[in-house]
């Protein structure tokens, strides 16, 4: 028998005719939904699936998707941007972090700025790049800006474990990985936005497993299905949350069960778990401070933690958004892009107010790439 092929596969979860055959489903069996099914799925990579592909042209209207804050730059507060700037500015340091944020905007300006202004910004392509930074740089200190949820985190650890080993020891660690369940927990408990359903993230529950998501179920009695990027994922996993609605059964299943399993990757929980904790609070753009929704440096690693050692020139104090800027209701599931007074106008990906448009997971890059 032959191997498919990555063409092939790219083929099968993007067929016409399956996503039809799925189209046909949903609208023979949400006639028997009991109340409309207000989606919202958690990660950006999903918005960007669901625009581009016309998803939600597909569906009848009483299901509908409301946007989470499933975009790890877009929900970056202001003052955390602003530590990058600042130790950027720093006497021999080189500030190293994943391109998205370069551009992200802090309270006066963006690391992009500060680089062309002279500060010693390194985008970088794989976090592990910093090791190399800090060999062919030992009189400097390489402060790694790390950011990202649950899916980016153990890369961070495995920097960490491998700087160590190597007895890199001019490397430092601003860390800003956030968790997911918390925010689902938040947005469910402030009852502002209607959501009765989720999609959960896919690359993310490769690491946690479907197992974090078991709360929702237990104490909201709200369904979730973990699926794929794939237009036929997406399309599969509303059909599953569909009839678990009607059968009033609500559960955490799989759709993307080629990657994710209940239980996660252990081996890269251990290895976070070694080197990482989970804060009391962290403050997320648009809701506000989270109580254990973040992680930090362990106490024993705190020589390398950049937070403590710069702590004197950091802001700390919380910085709002451009006044015309609604990221934070969109990151709440409140509104849409397209109700935004600047979208598409003052606000672009070439010259962005806020942080959803700068992402290429943010909601409002997506709509405007695809629903202008």
């Amino acid at each position: 028998m032959n191997k498919l092929t990555l063409k092939d596969l790219y083929f099968k979860f993007r067929d016409p005719e399956t996503i039809k055959a799925l189209k046909k489903e949903i609208e023979k069996e949400a006639v028997n939904l009991k109340e409309p099914l207000r989606i919202m799925e958690i990660c950006g990579g999903h918005t960007h699936t669901i625009m581009k592909y016309g998803i939600k042209q597909l569906l009848p209207e009483n299901i509908s998707f409301i946007h989470g804050p499933g975009c790890p730059v877009c929900i970056m507060p202001k003052e955390r941007i602003d530590h990058a700037i600042t130790l950027s500015h720093q006497k021999d340091v080189i500030l190293a972090t994943l391109g998205d944020m370069i551009r992200v905007p802090g309270s006066k300006s963006t690391l992009a700025k500060a680089r062309a202004d002279g500060a010693n910004v390194v985008p970088l392509h794989s976090t592990l790049d910093v090791l190399e930074i800090a060999r062919k740089n030992p009189n400097k200190k390489v402060v790694f800006f790390a950011i990202g949820f649950e899916t980016t985190t153990p890369m961070t650890a495995a920097l960490m474990h491998t700087a160590f080993k190597q007895n890199l020891k001019n490397i430092y660690y601003h860390i800003n990985h956030v968790l997911v369940p918390p925010p689902m927990r938040a947005i469910l408990d402030s009852g502002e936005a209607k959501i009765n359903a989720f999609i959960g993230p896919s690359h993310v529950s490769v690491i946690t497993g479907a197992k974090a998501y078991e709360f929702l179920v237990k104490d909201y009695n709200t369904p979730v299905v973990v699926a794929g990027f794939e237009p036929v994922d997406v399309m599969e996993s509303i059909l599953m949350l569909i009839r678990q609605k009607i059968k009033n059964t609500p559960k955490v299943e799989i759709q993307y069960k080629r990657a994710t399993t209940y239980e996660g990757n252990l081996l890269a929980q251990e290895m976070i778990n070694r080197y990482l904790e989970v804060r009391d609070t962290f403050r997320w753009r648009g809701l506000g401070d989270i109580p254990h929704s973040a992680l930090k440096l362990k106490d024993e690693y705190e020589e390398f933690d950049a937070e403590k050692i710069w702590a004197d020139i950091l802001p700390n104090e919380p910085i709002n958004d451009h006044k015309l800027c609604i990221c934070g209701e969109i990151l709440k599931g409140l509104k849409t892009p397209k109700e935004c007074s600047v979208f598409g106008s003052a606000c672009t990906p070439a010259n962005p107010l806020g942080s959803c448009m700068v992402s290429d997971e943010g909601a409002c890059n997506a709509y405007y790439r695809y629903e202008r």
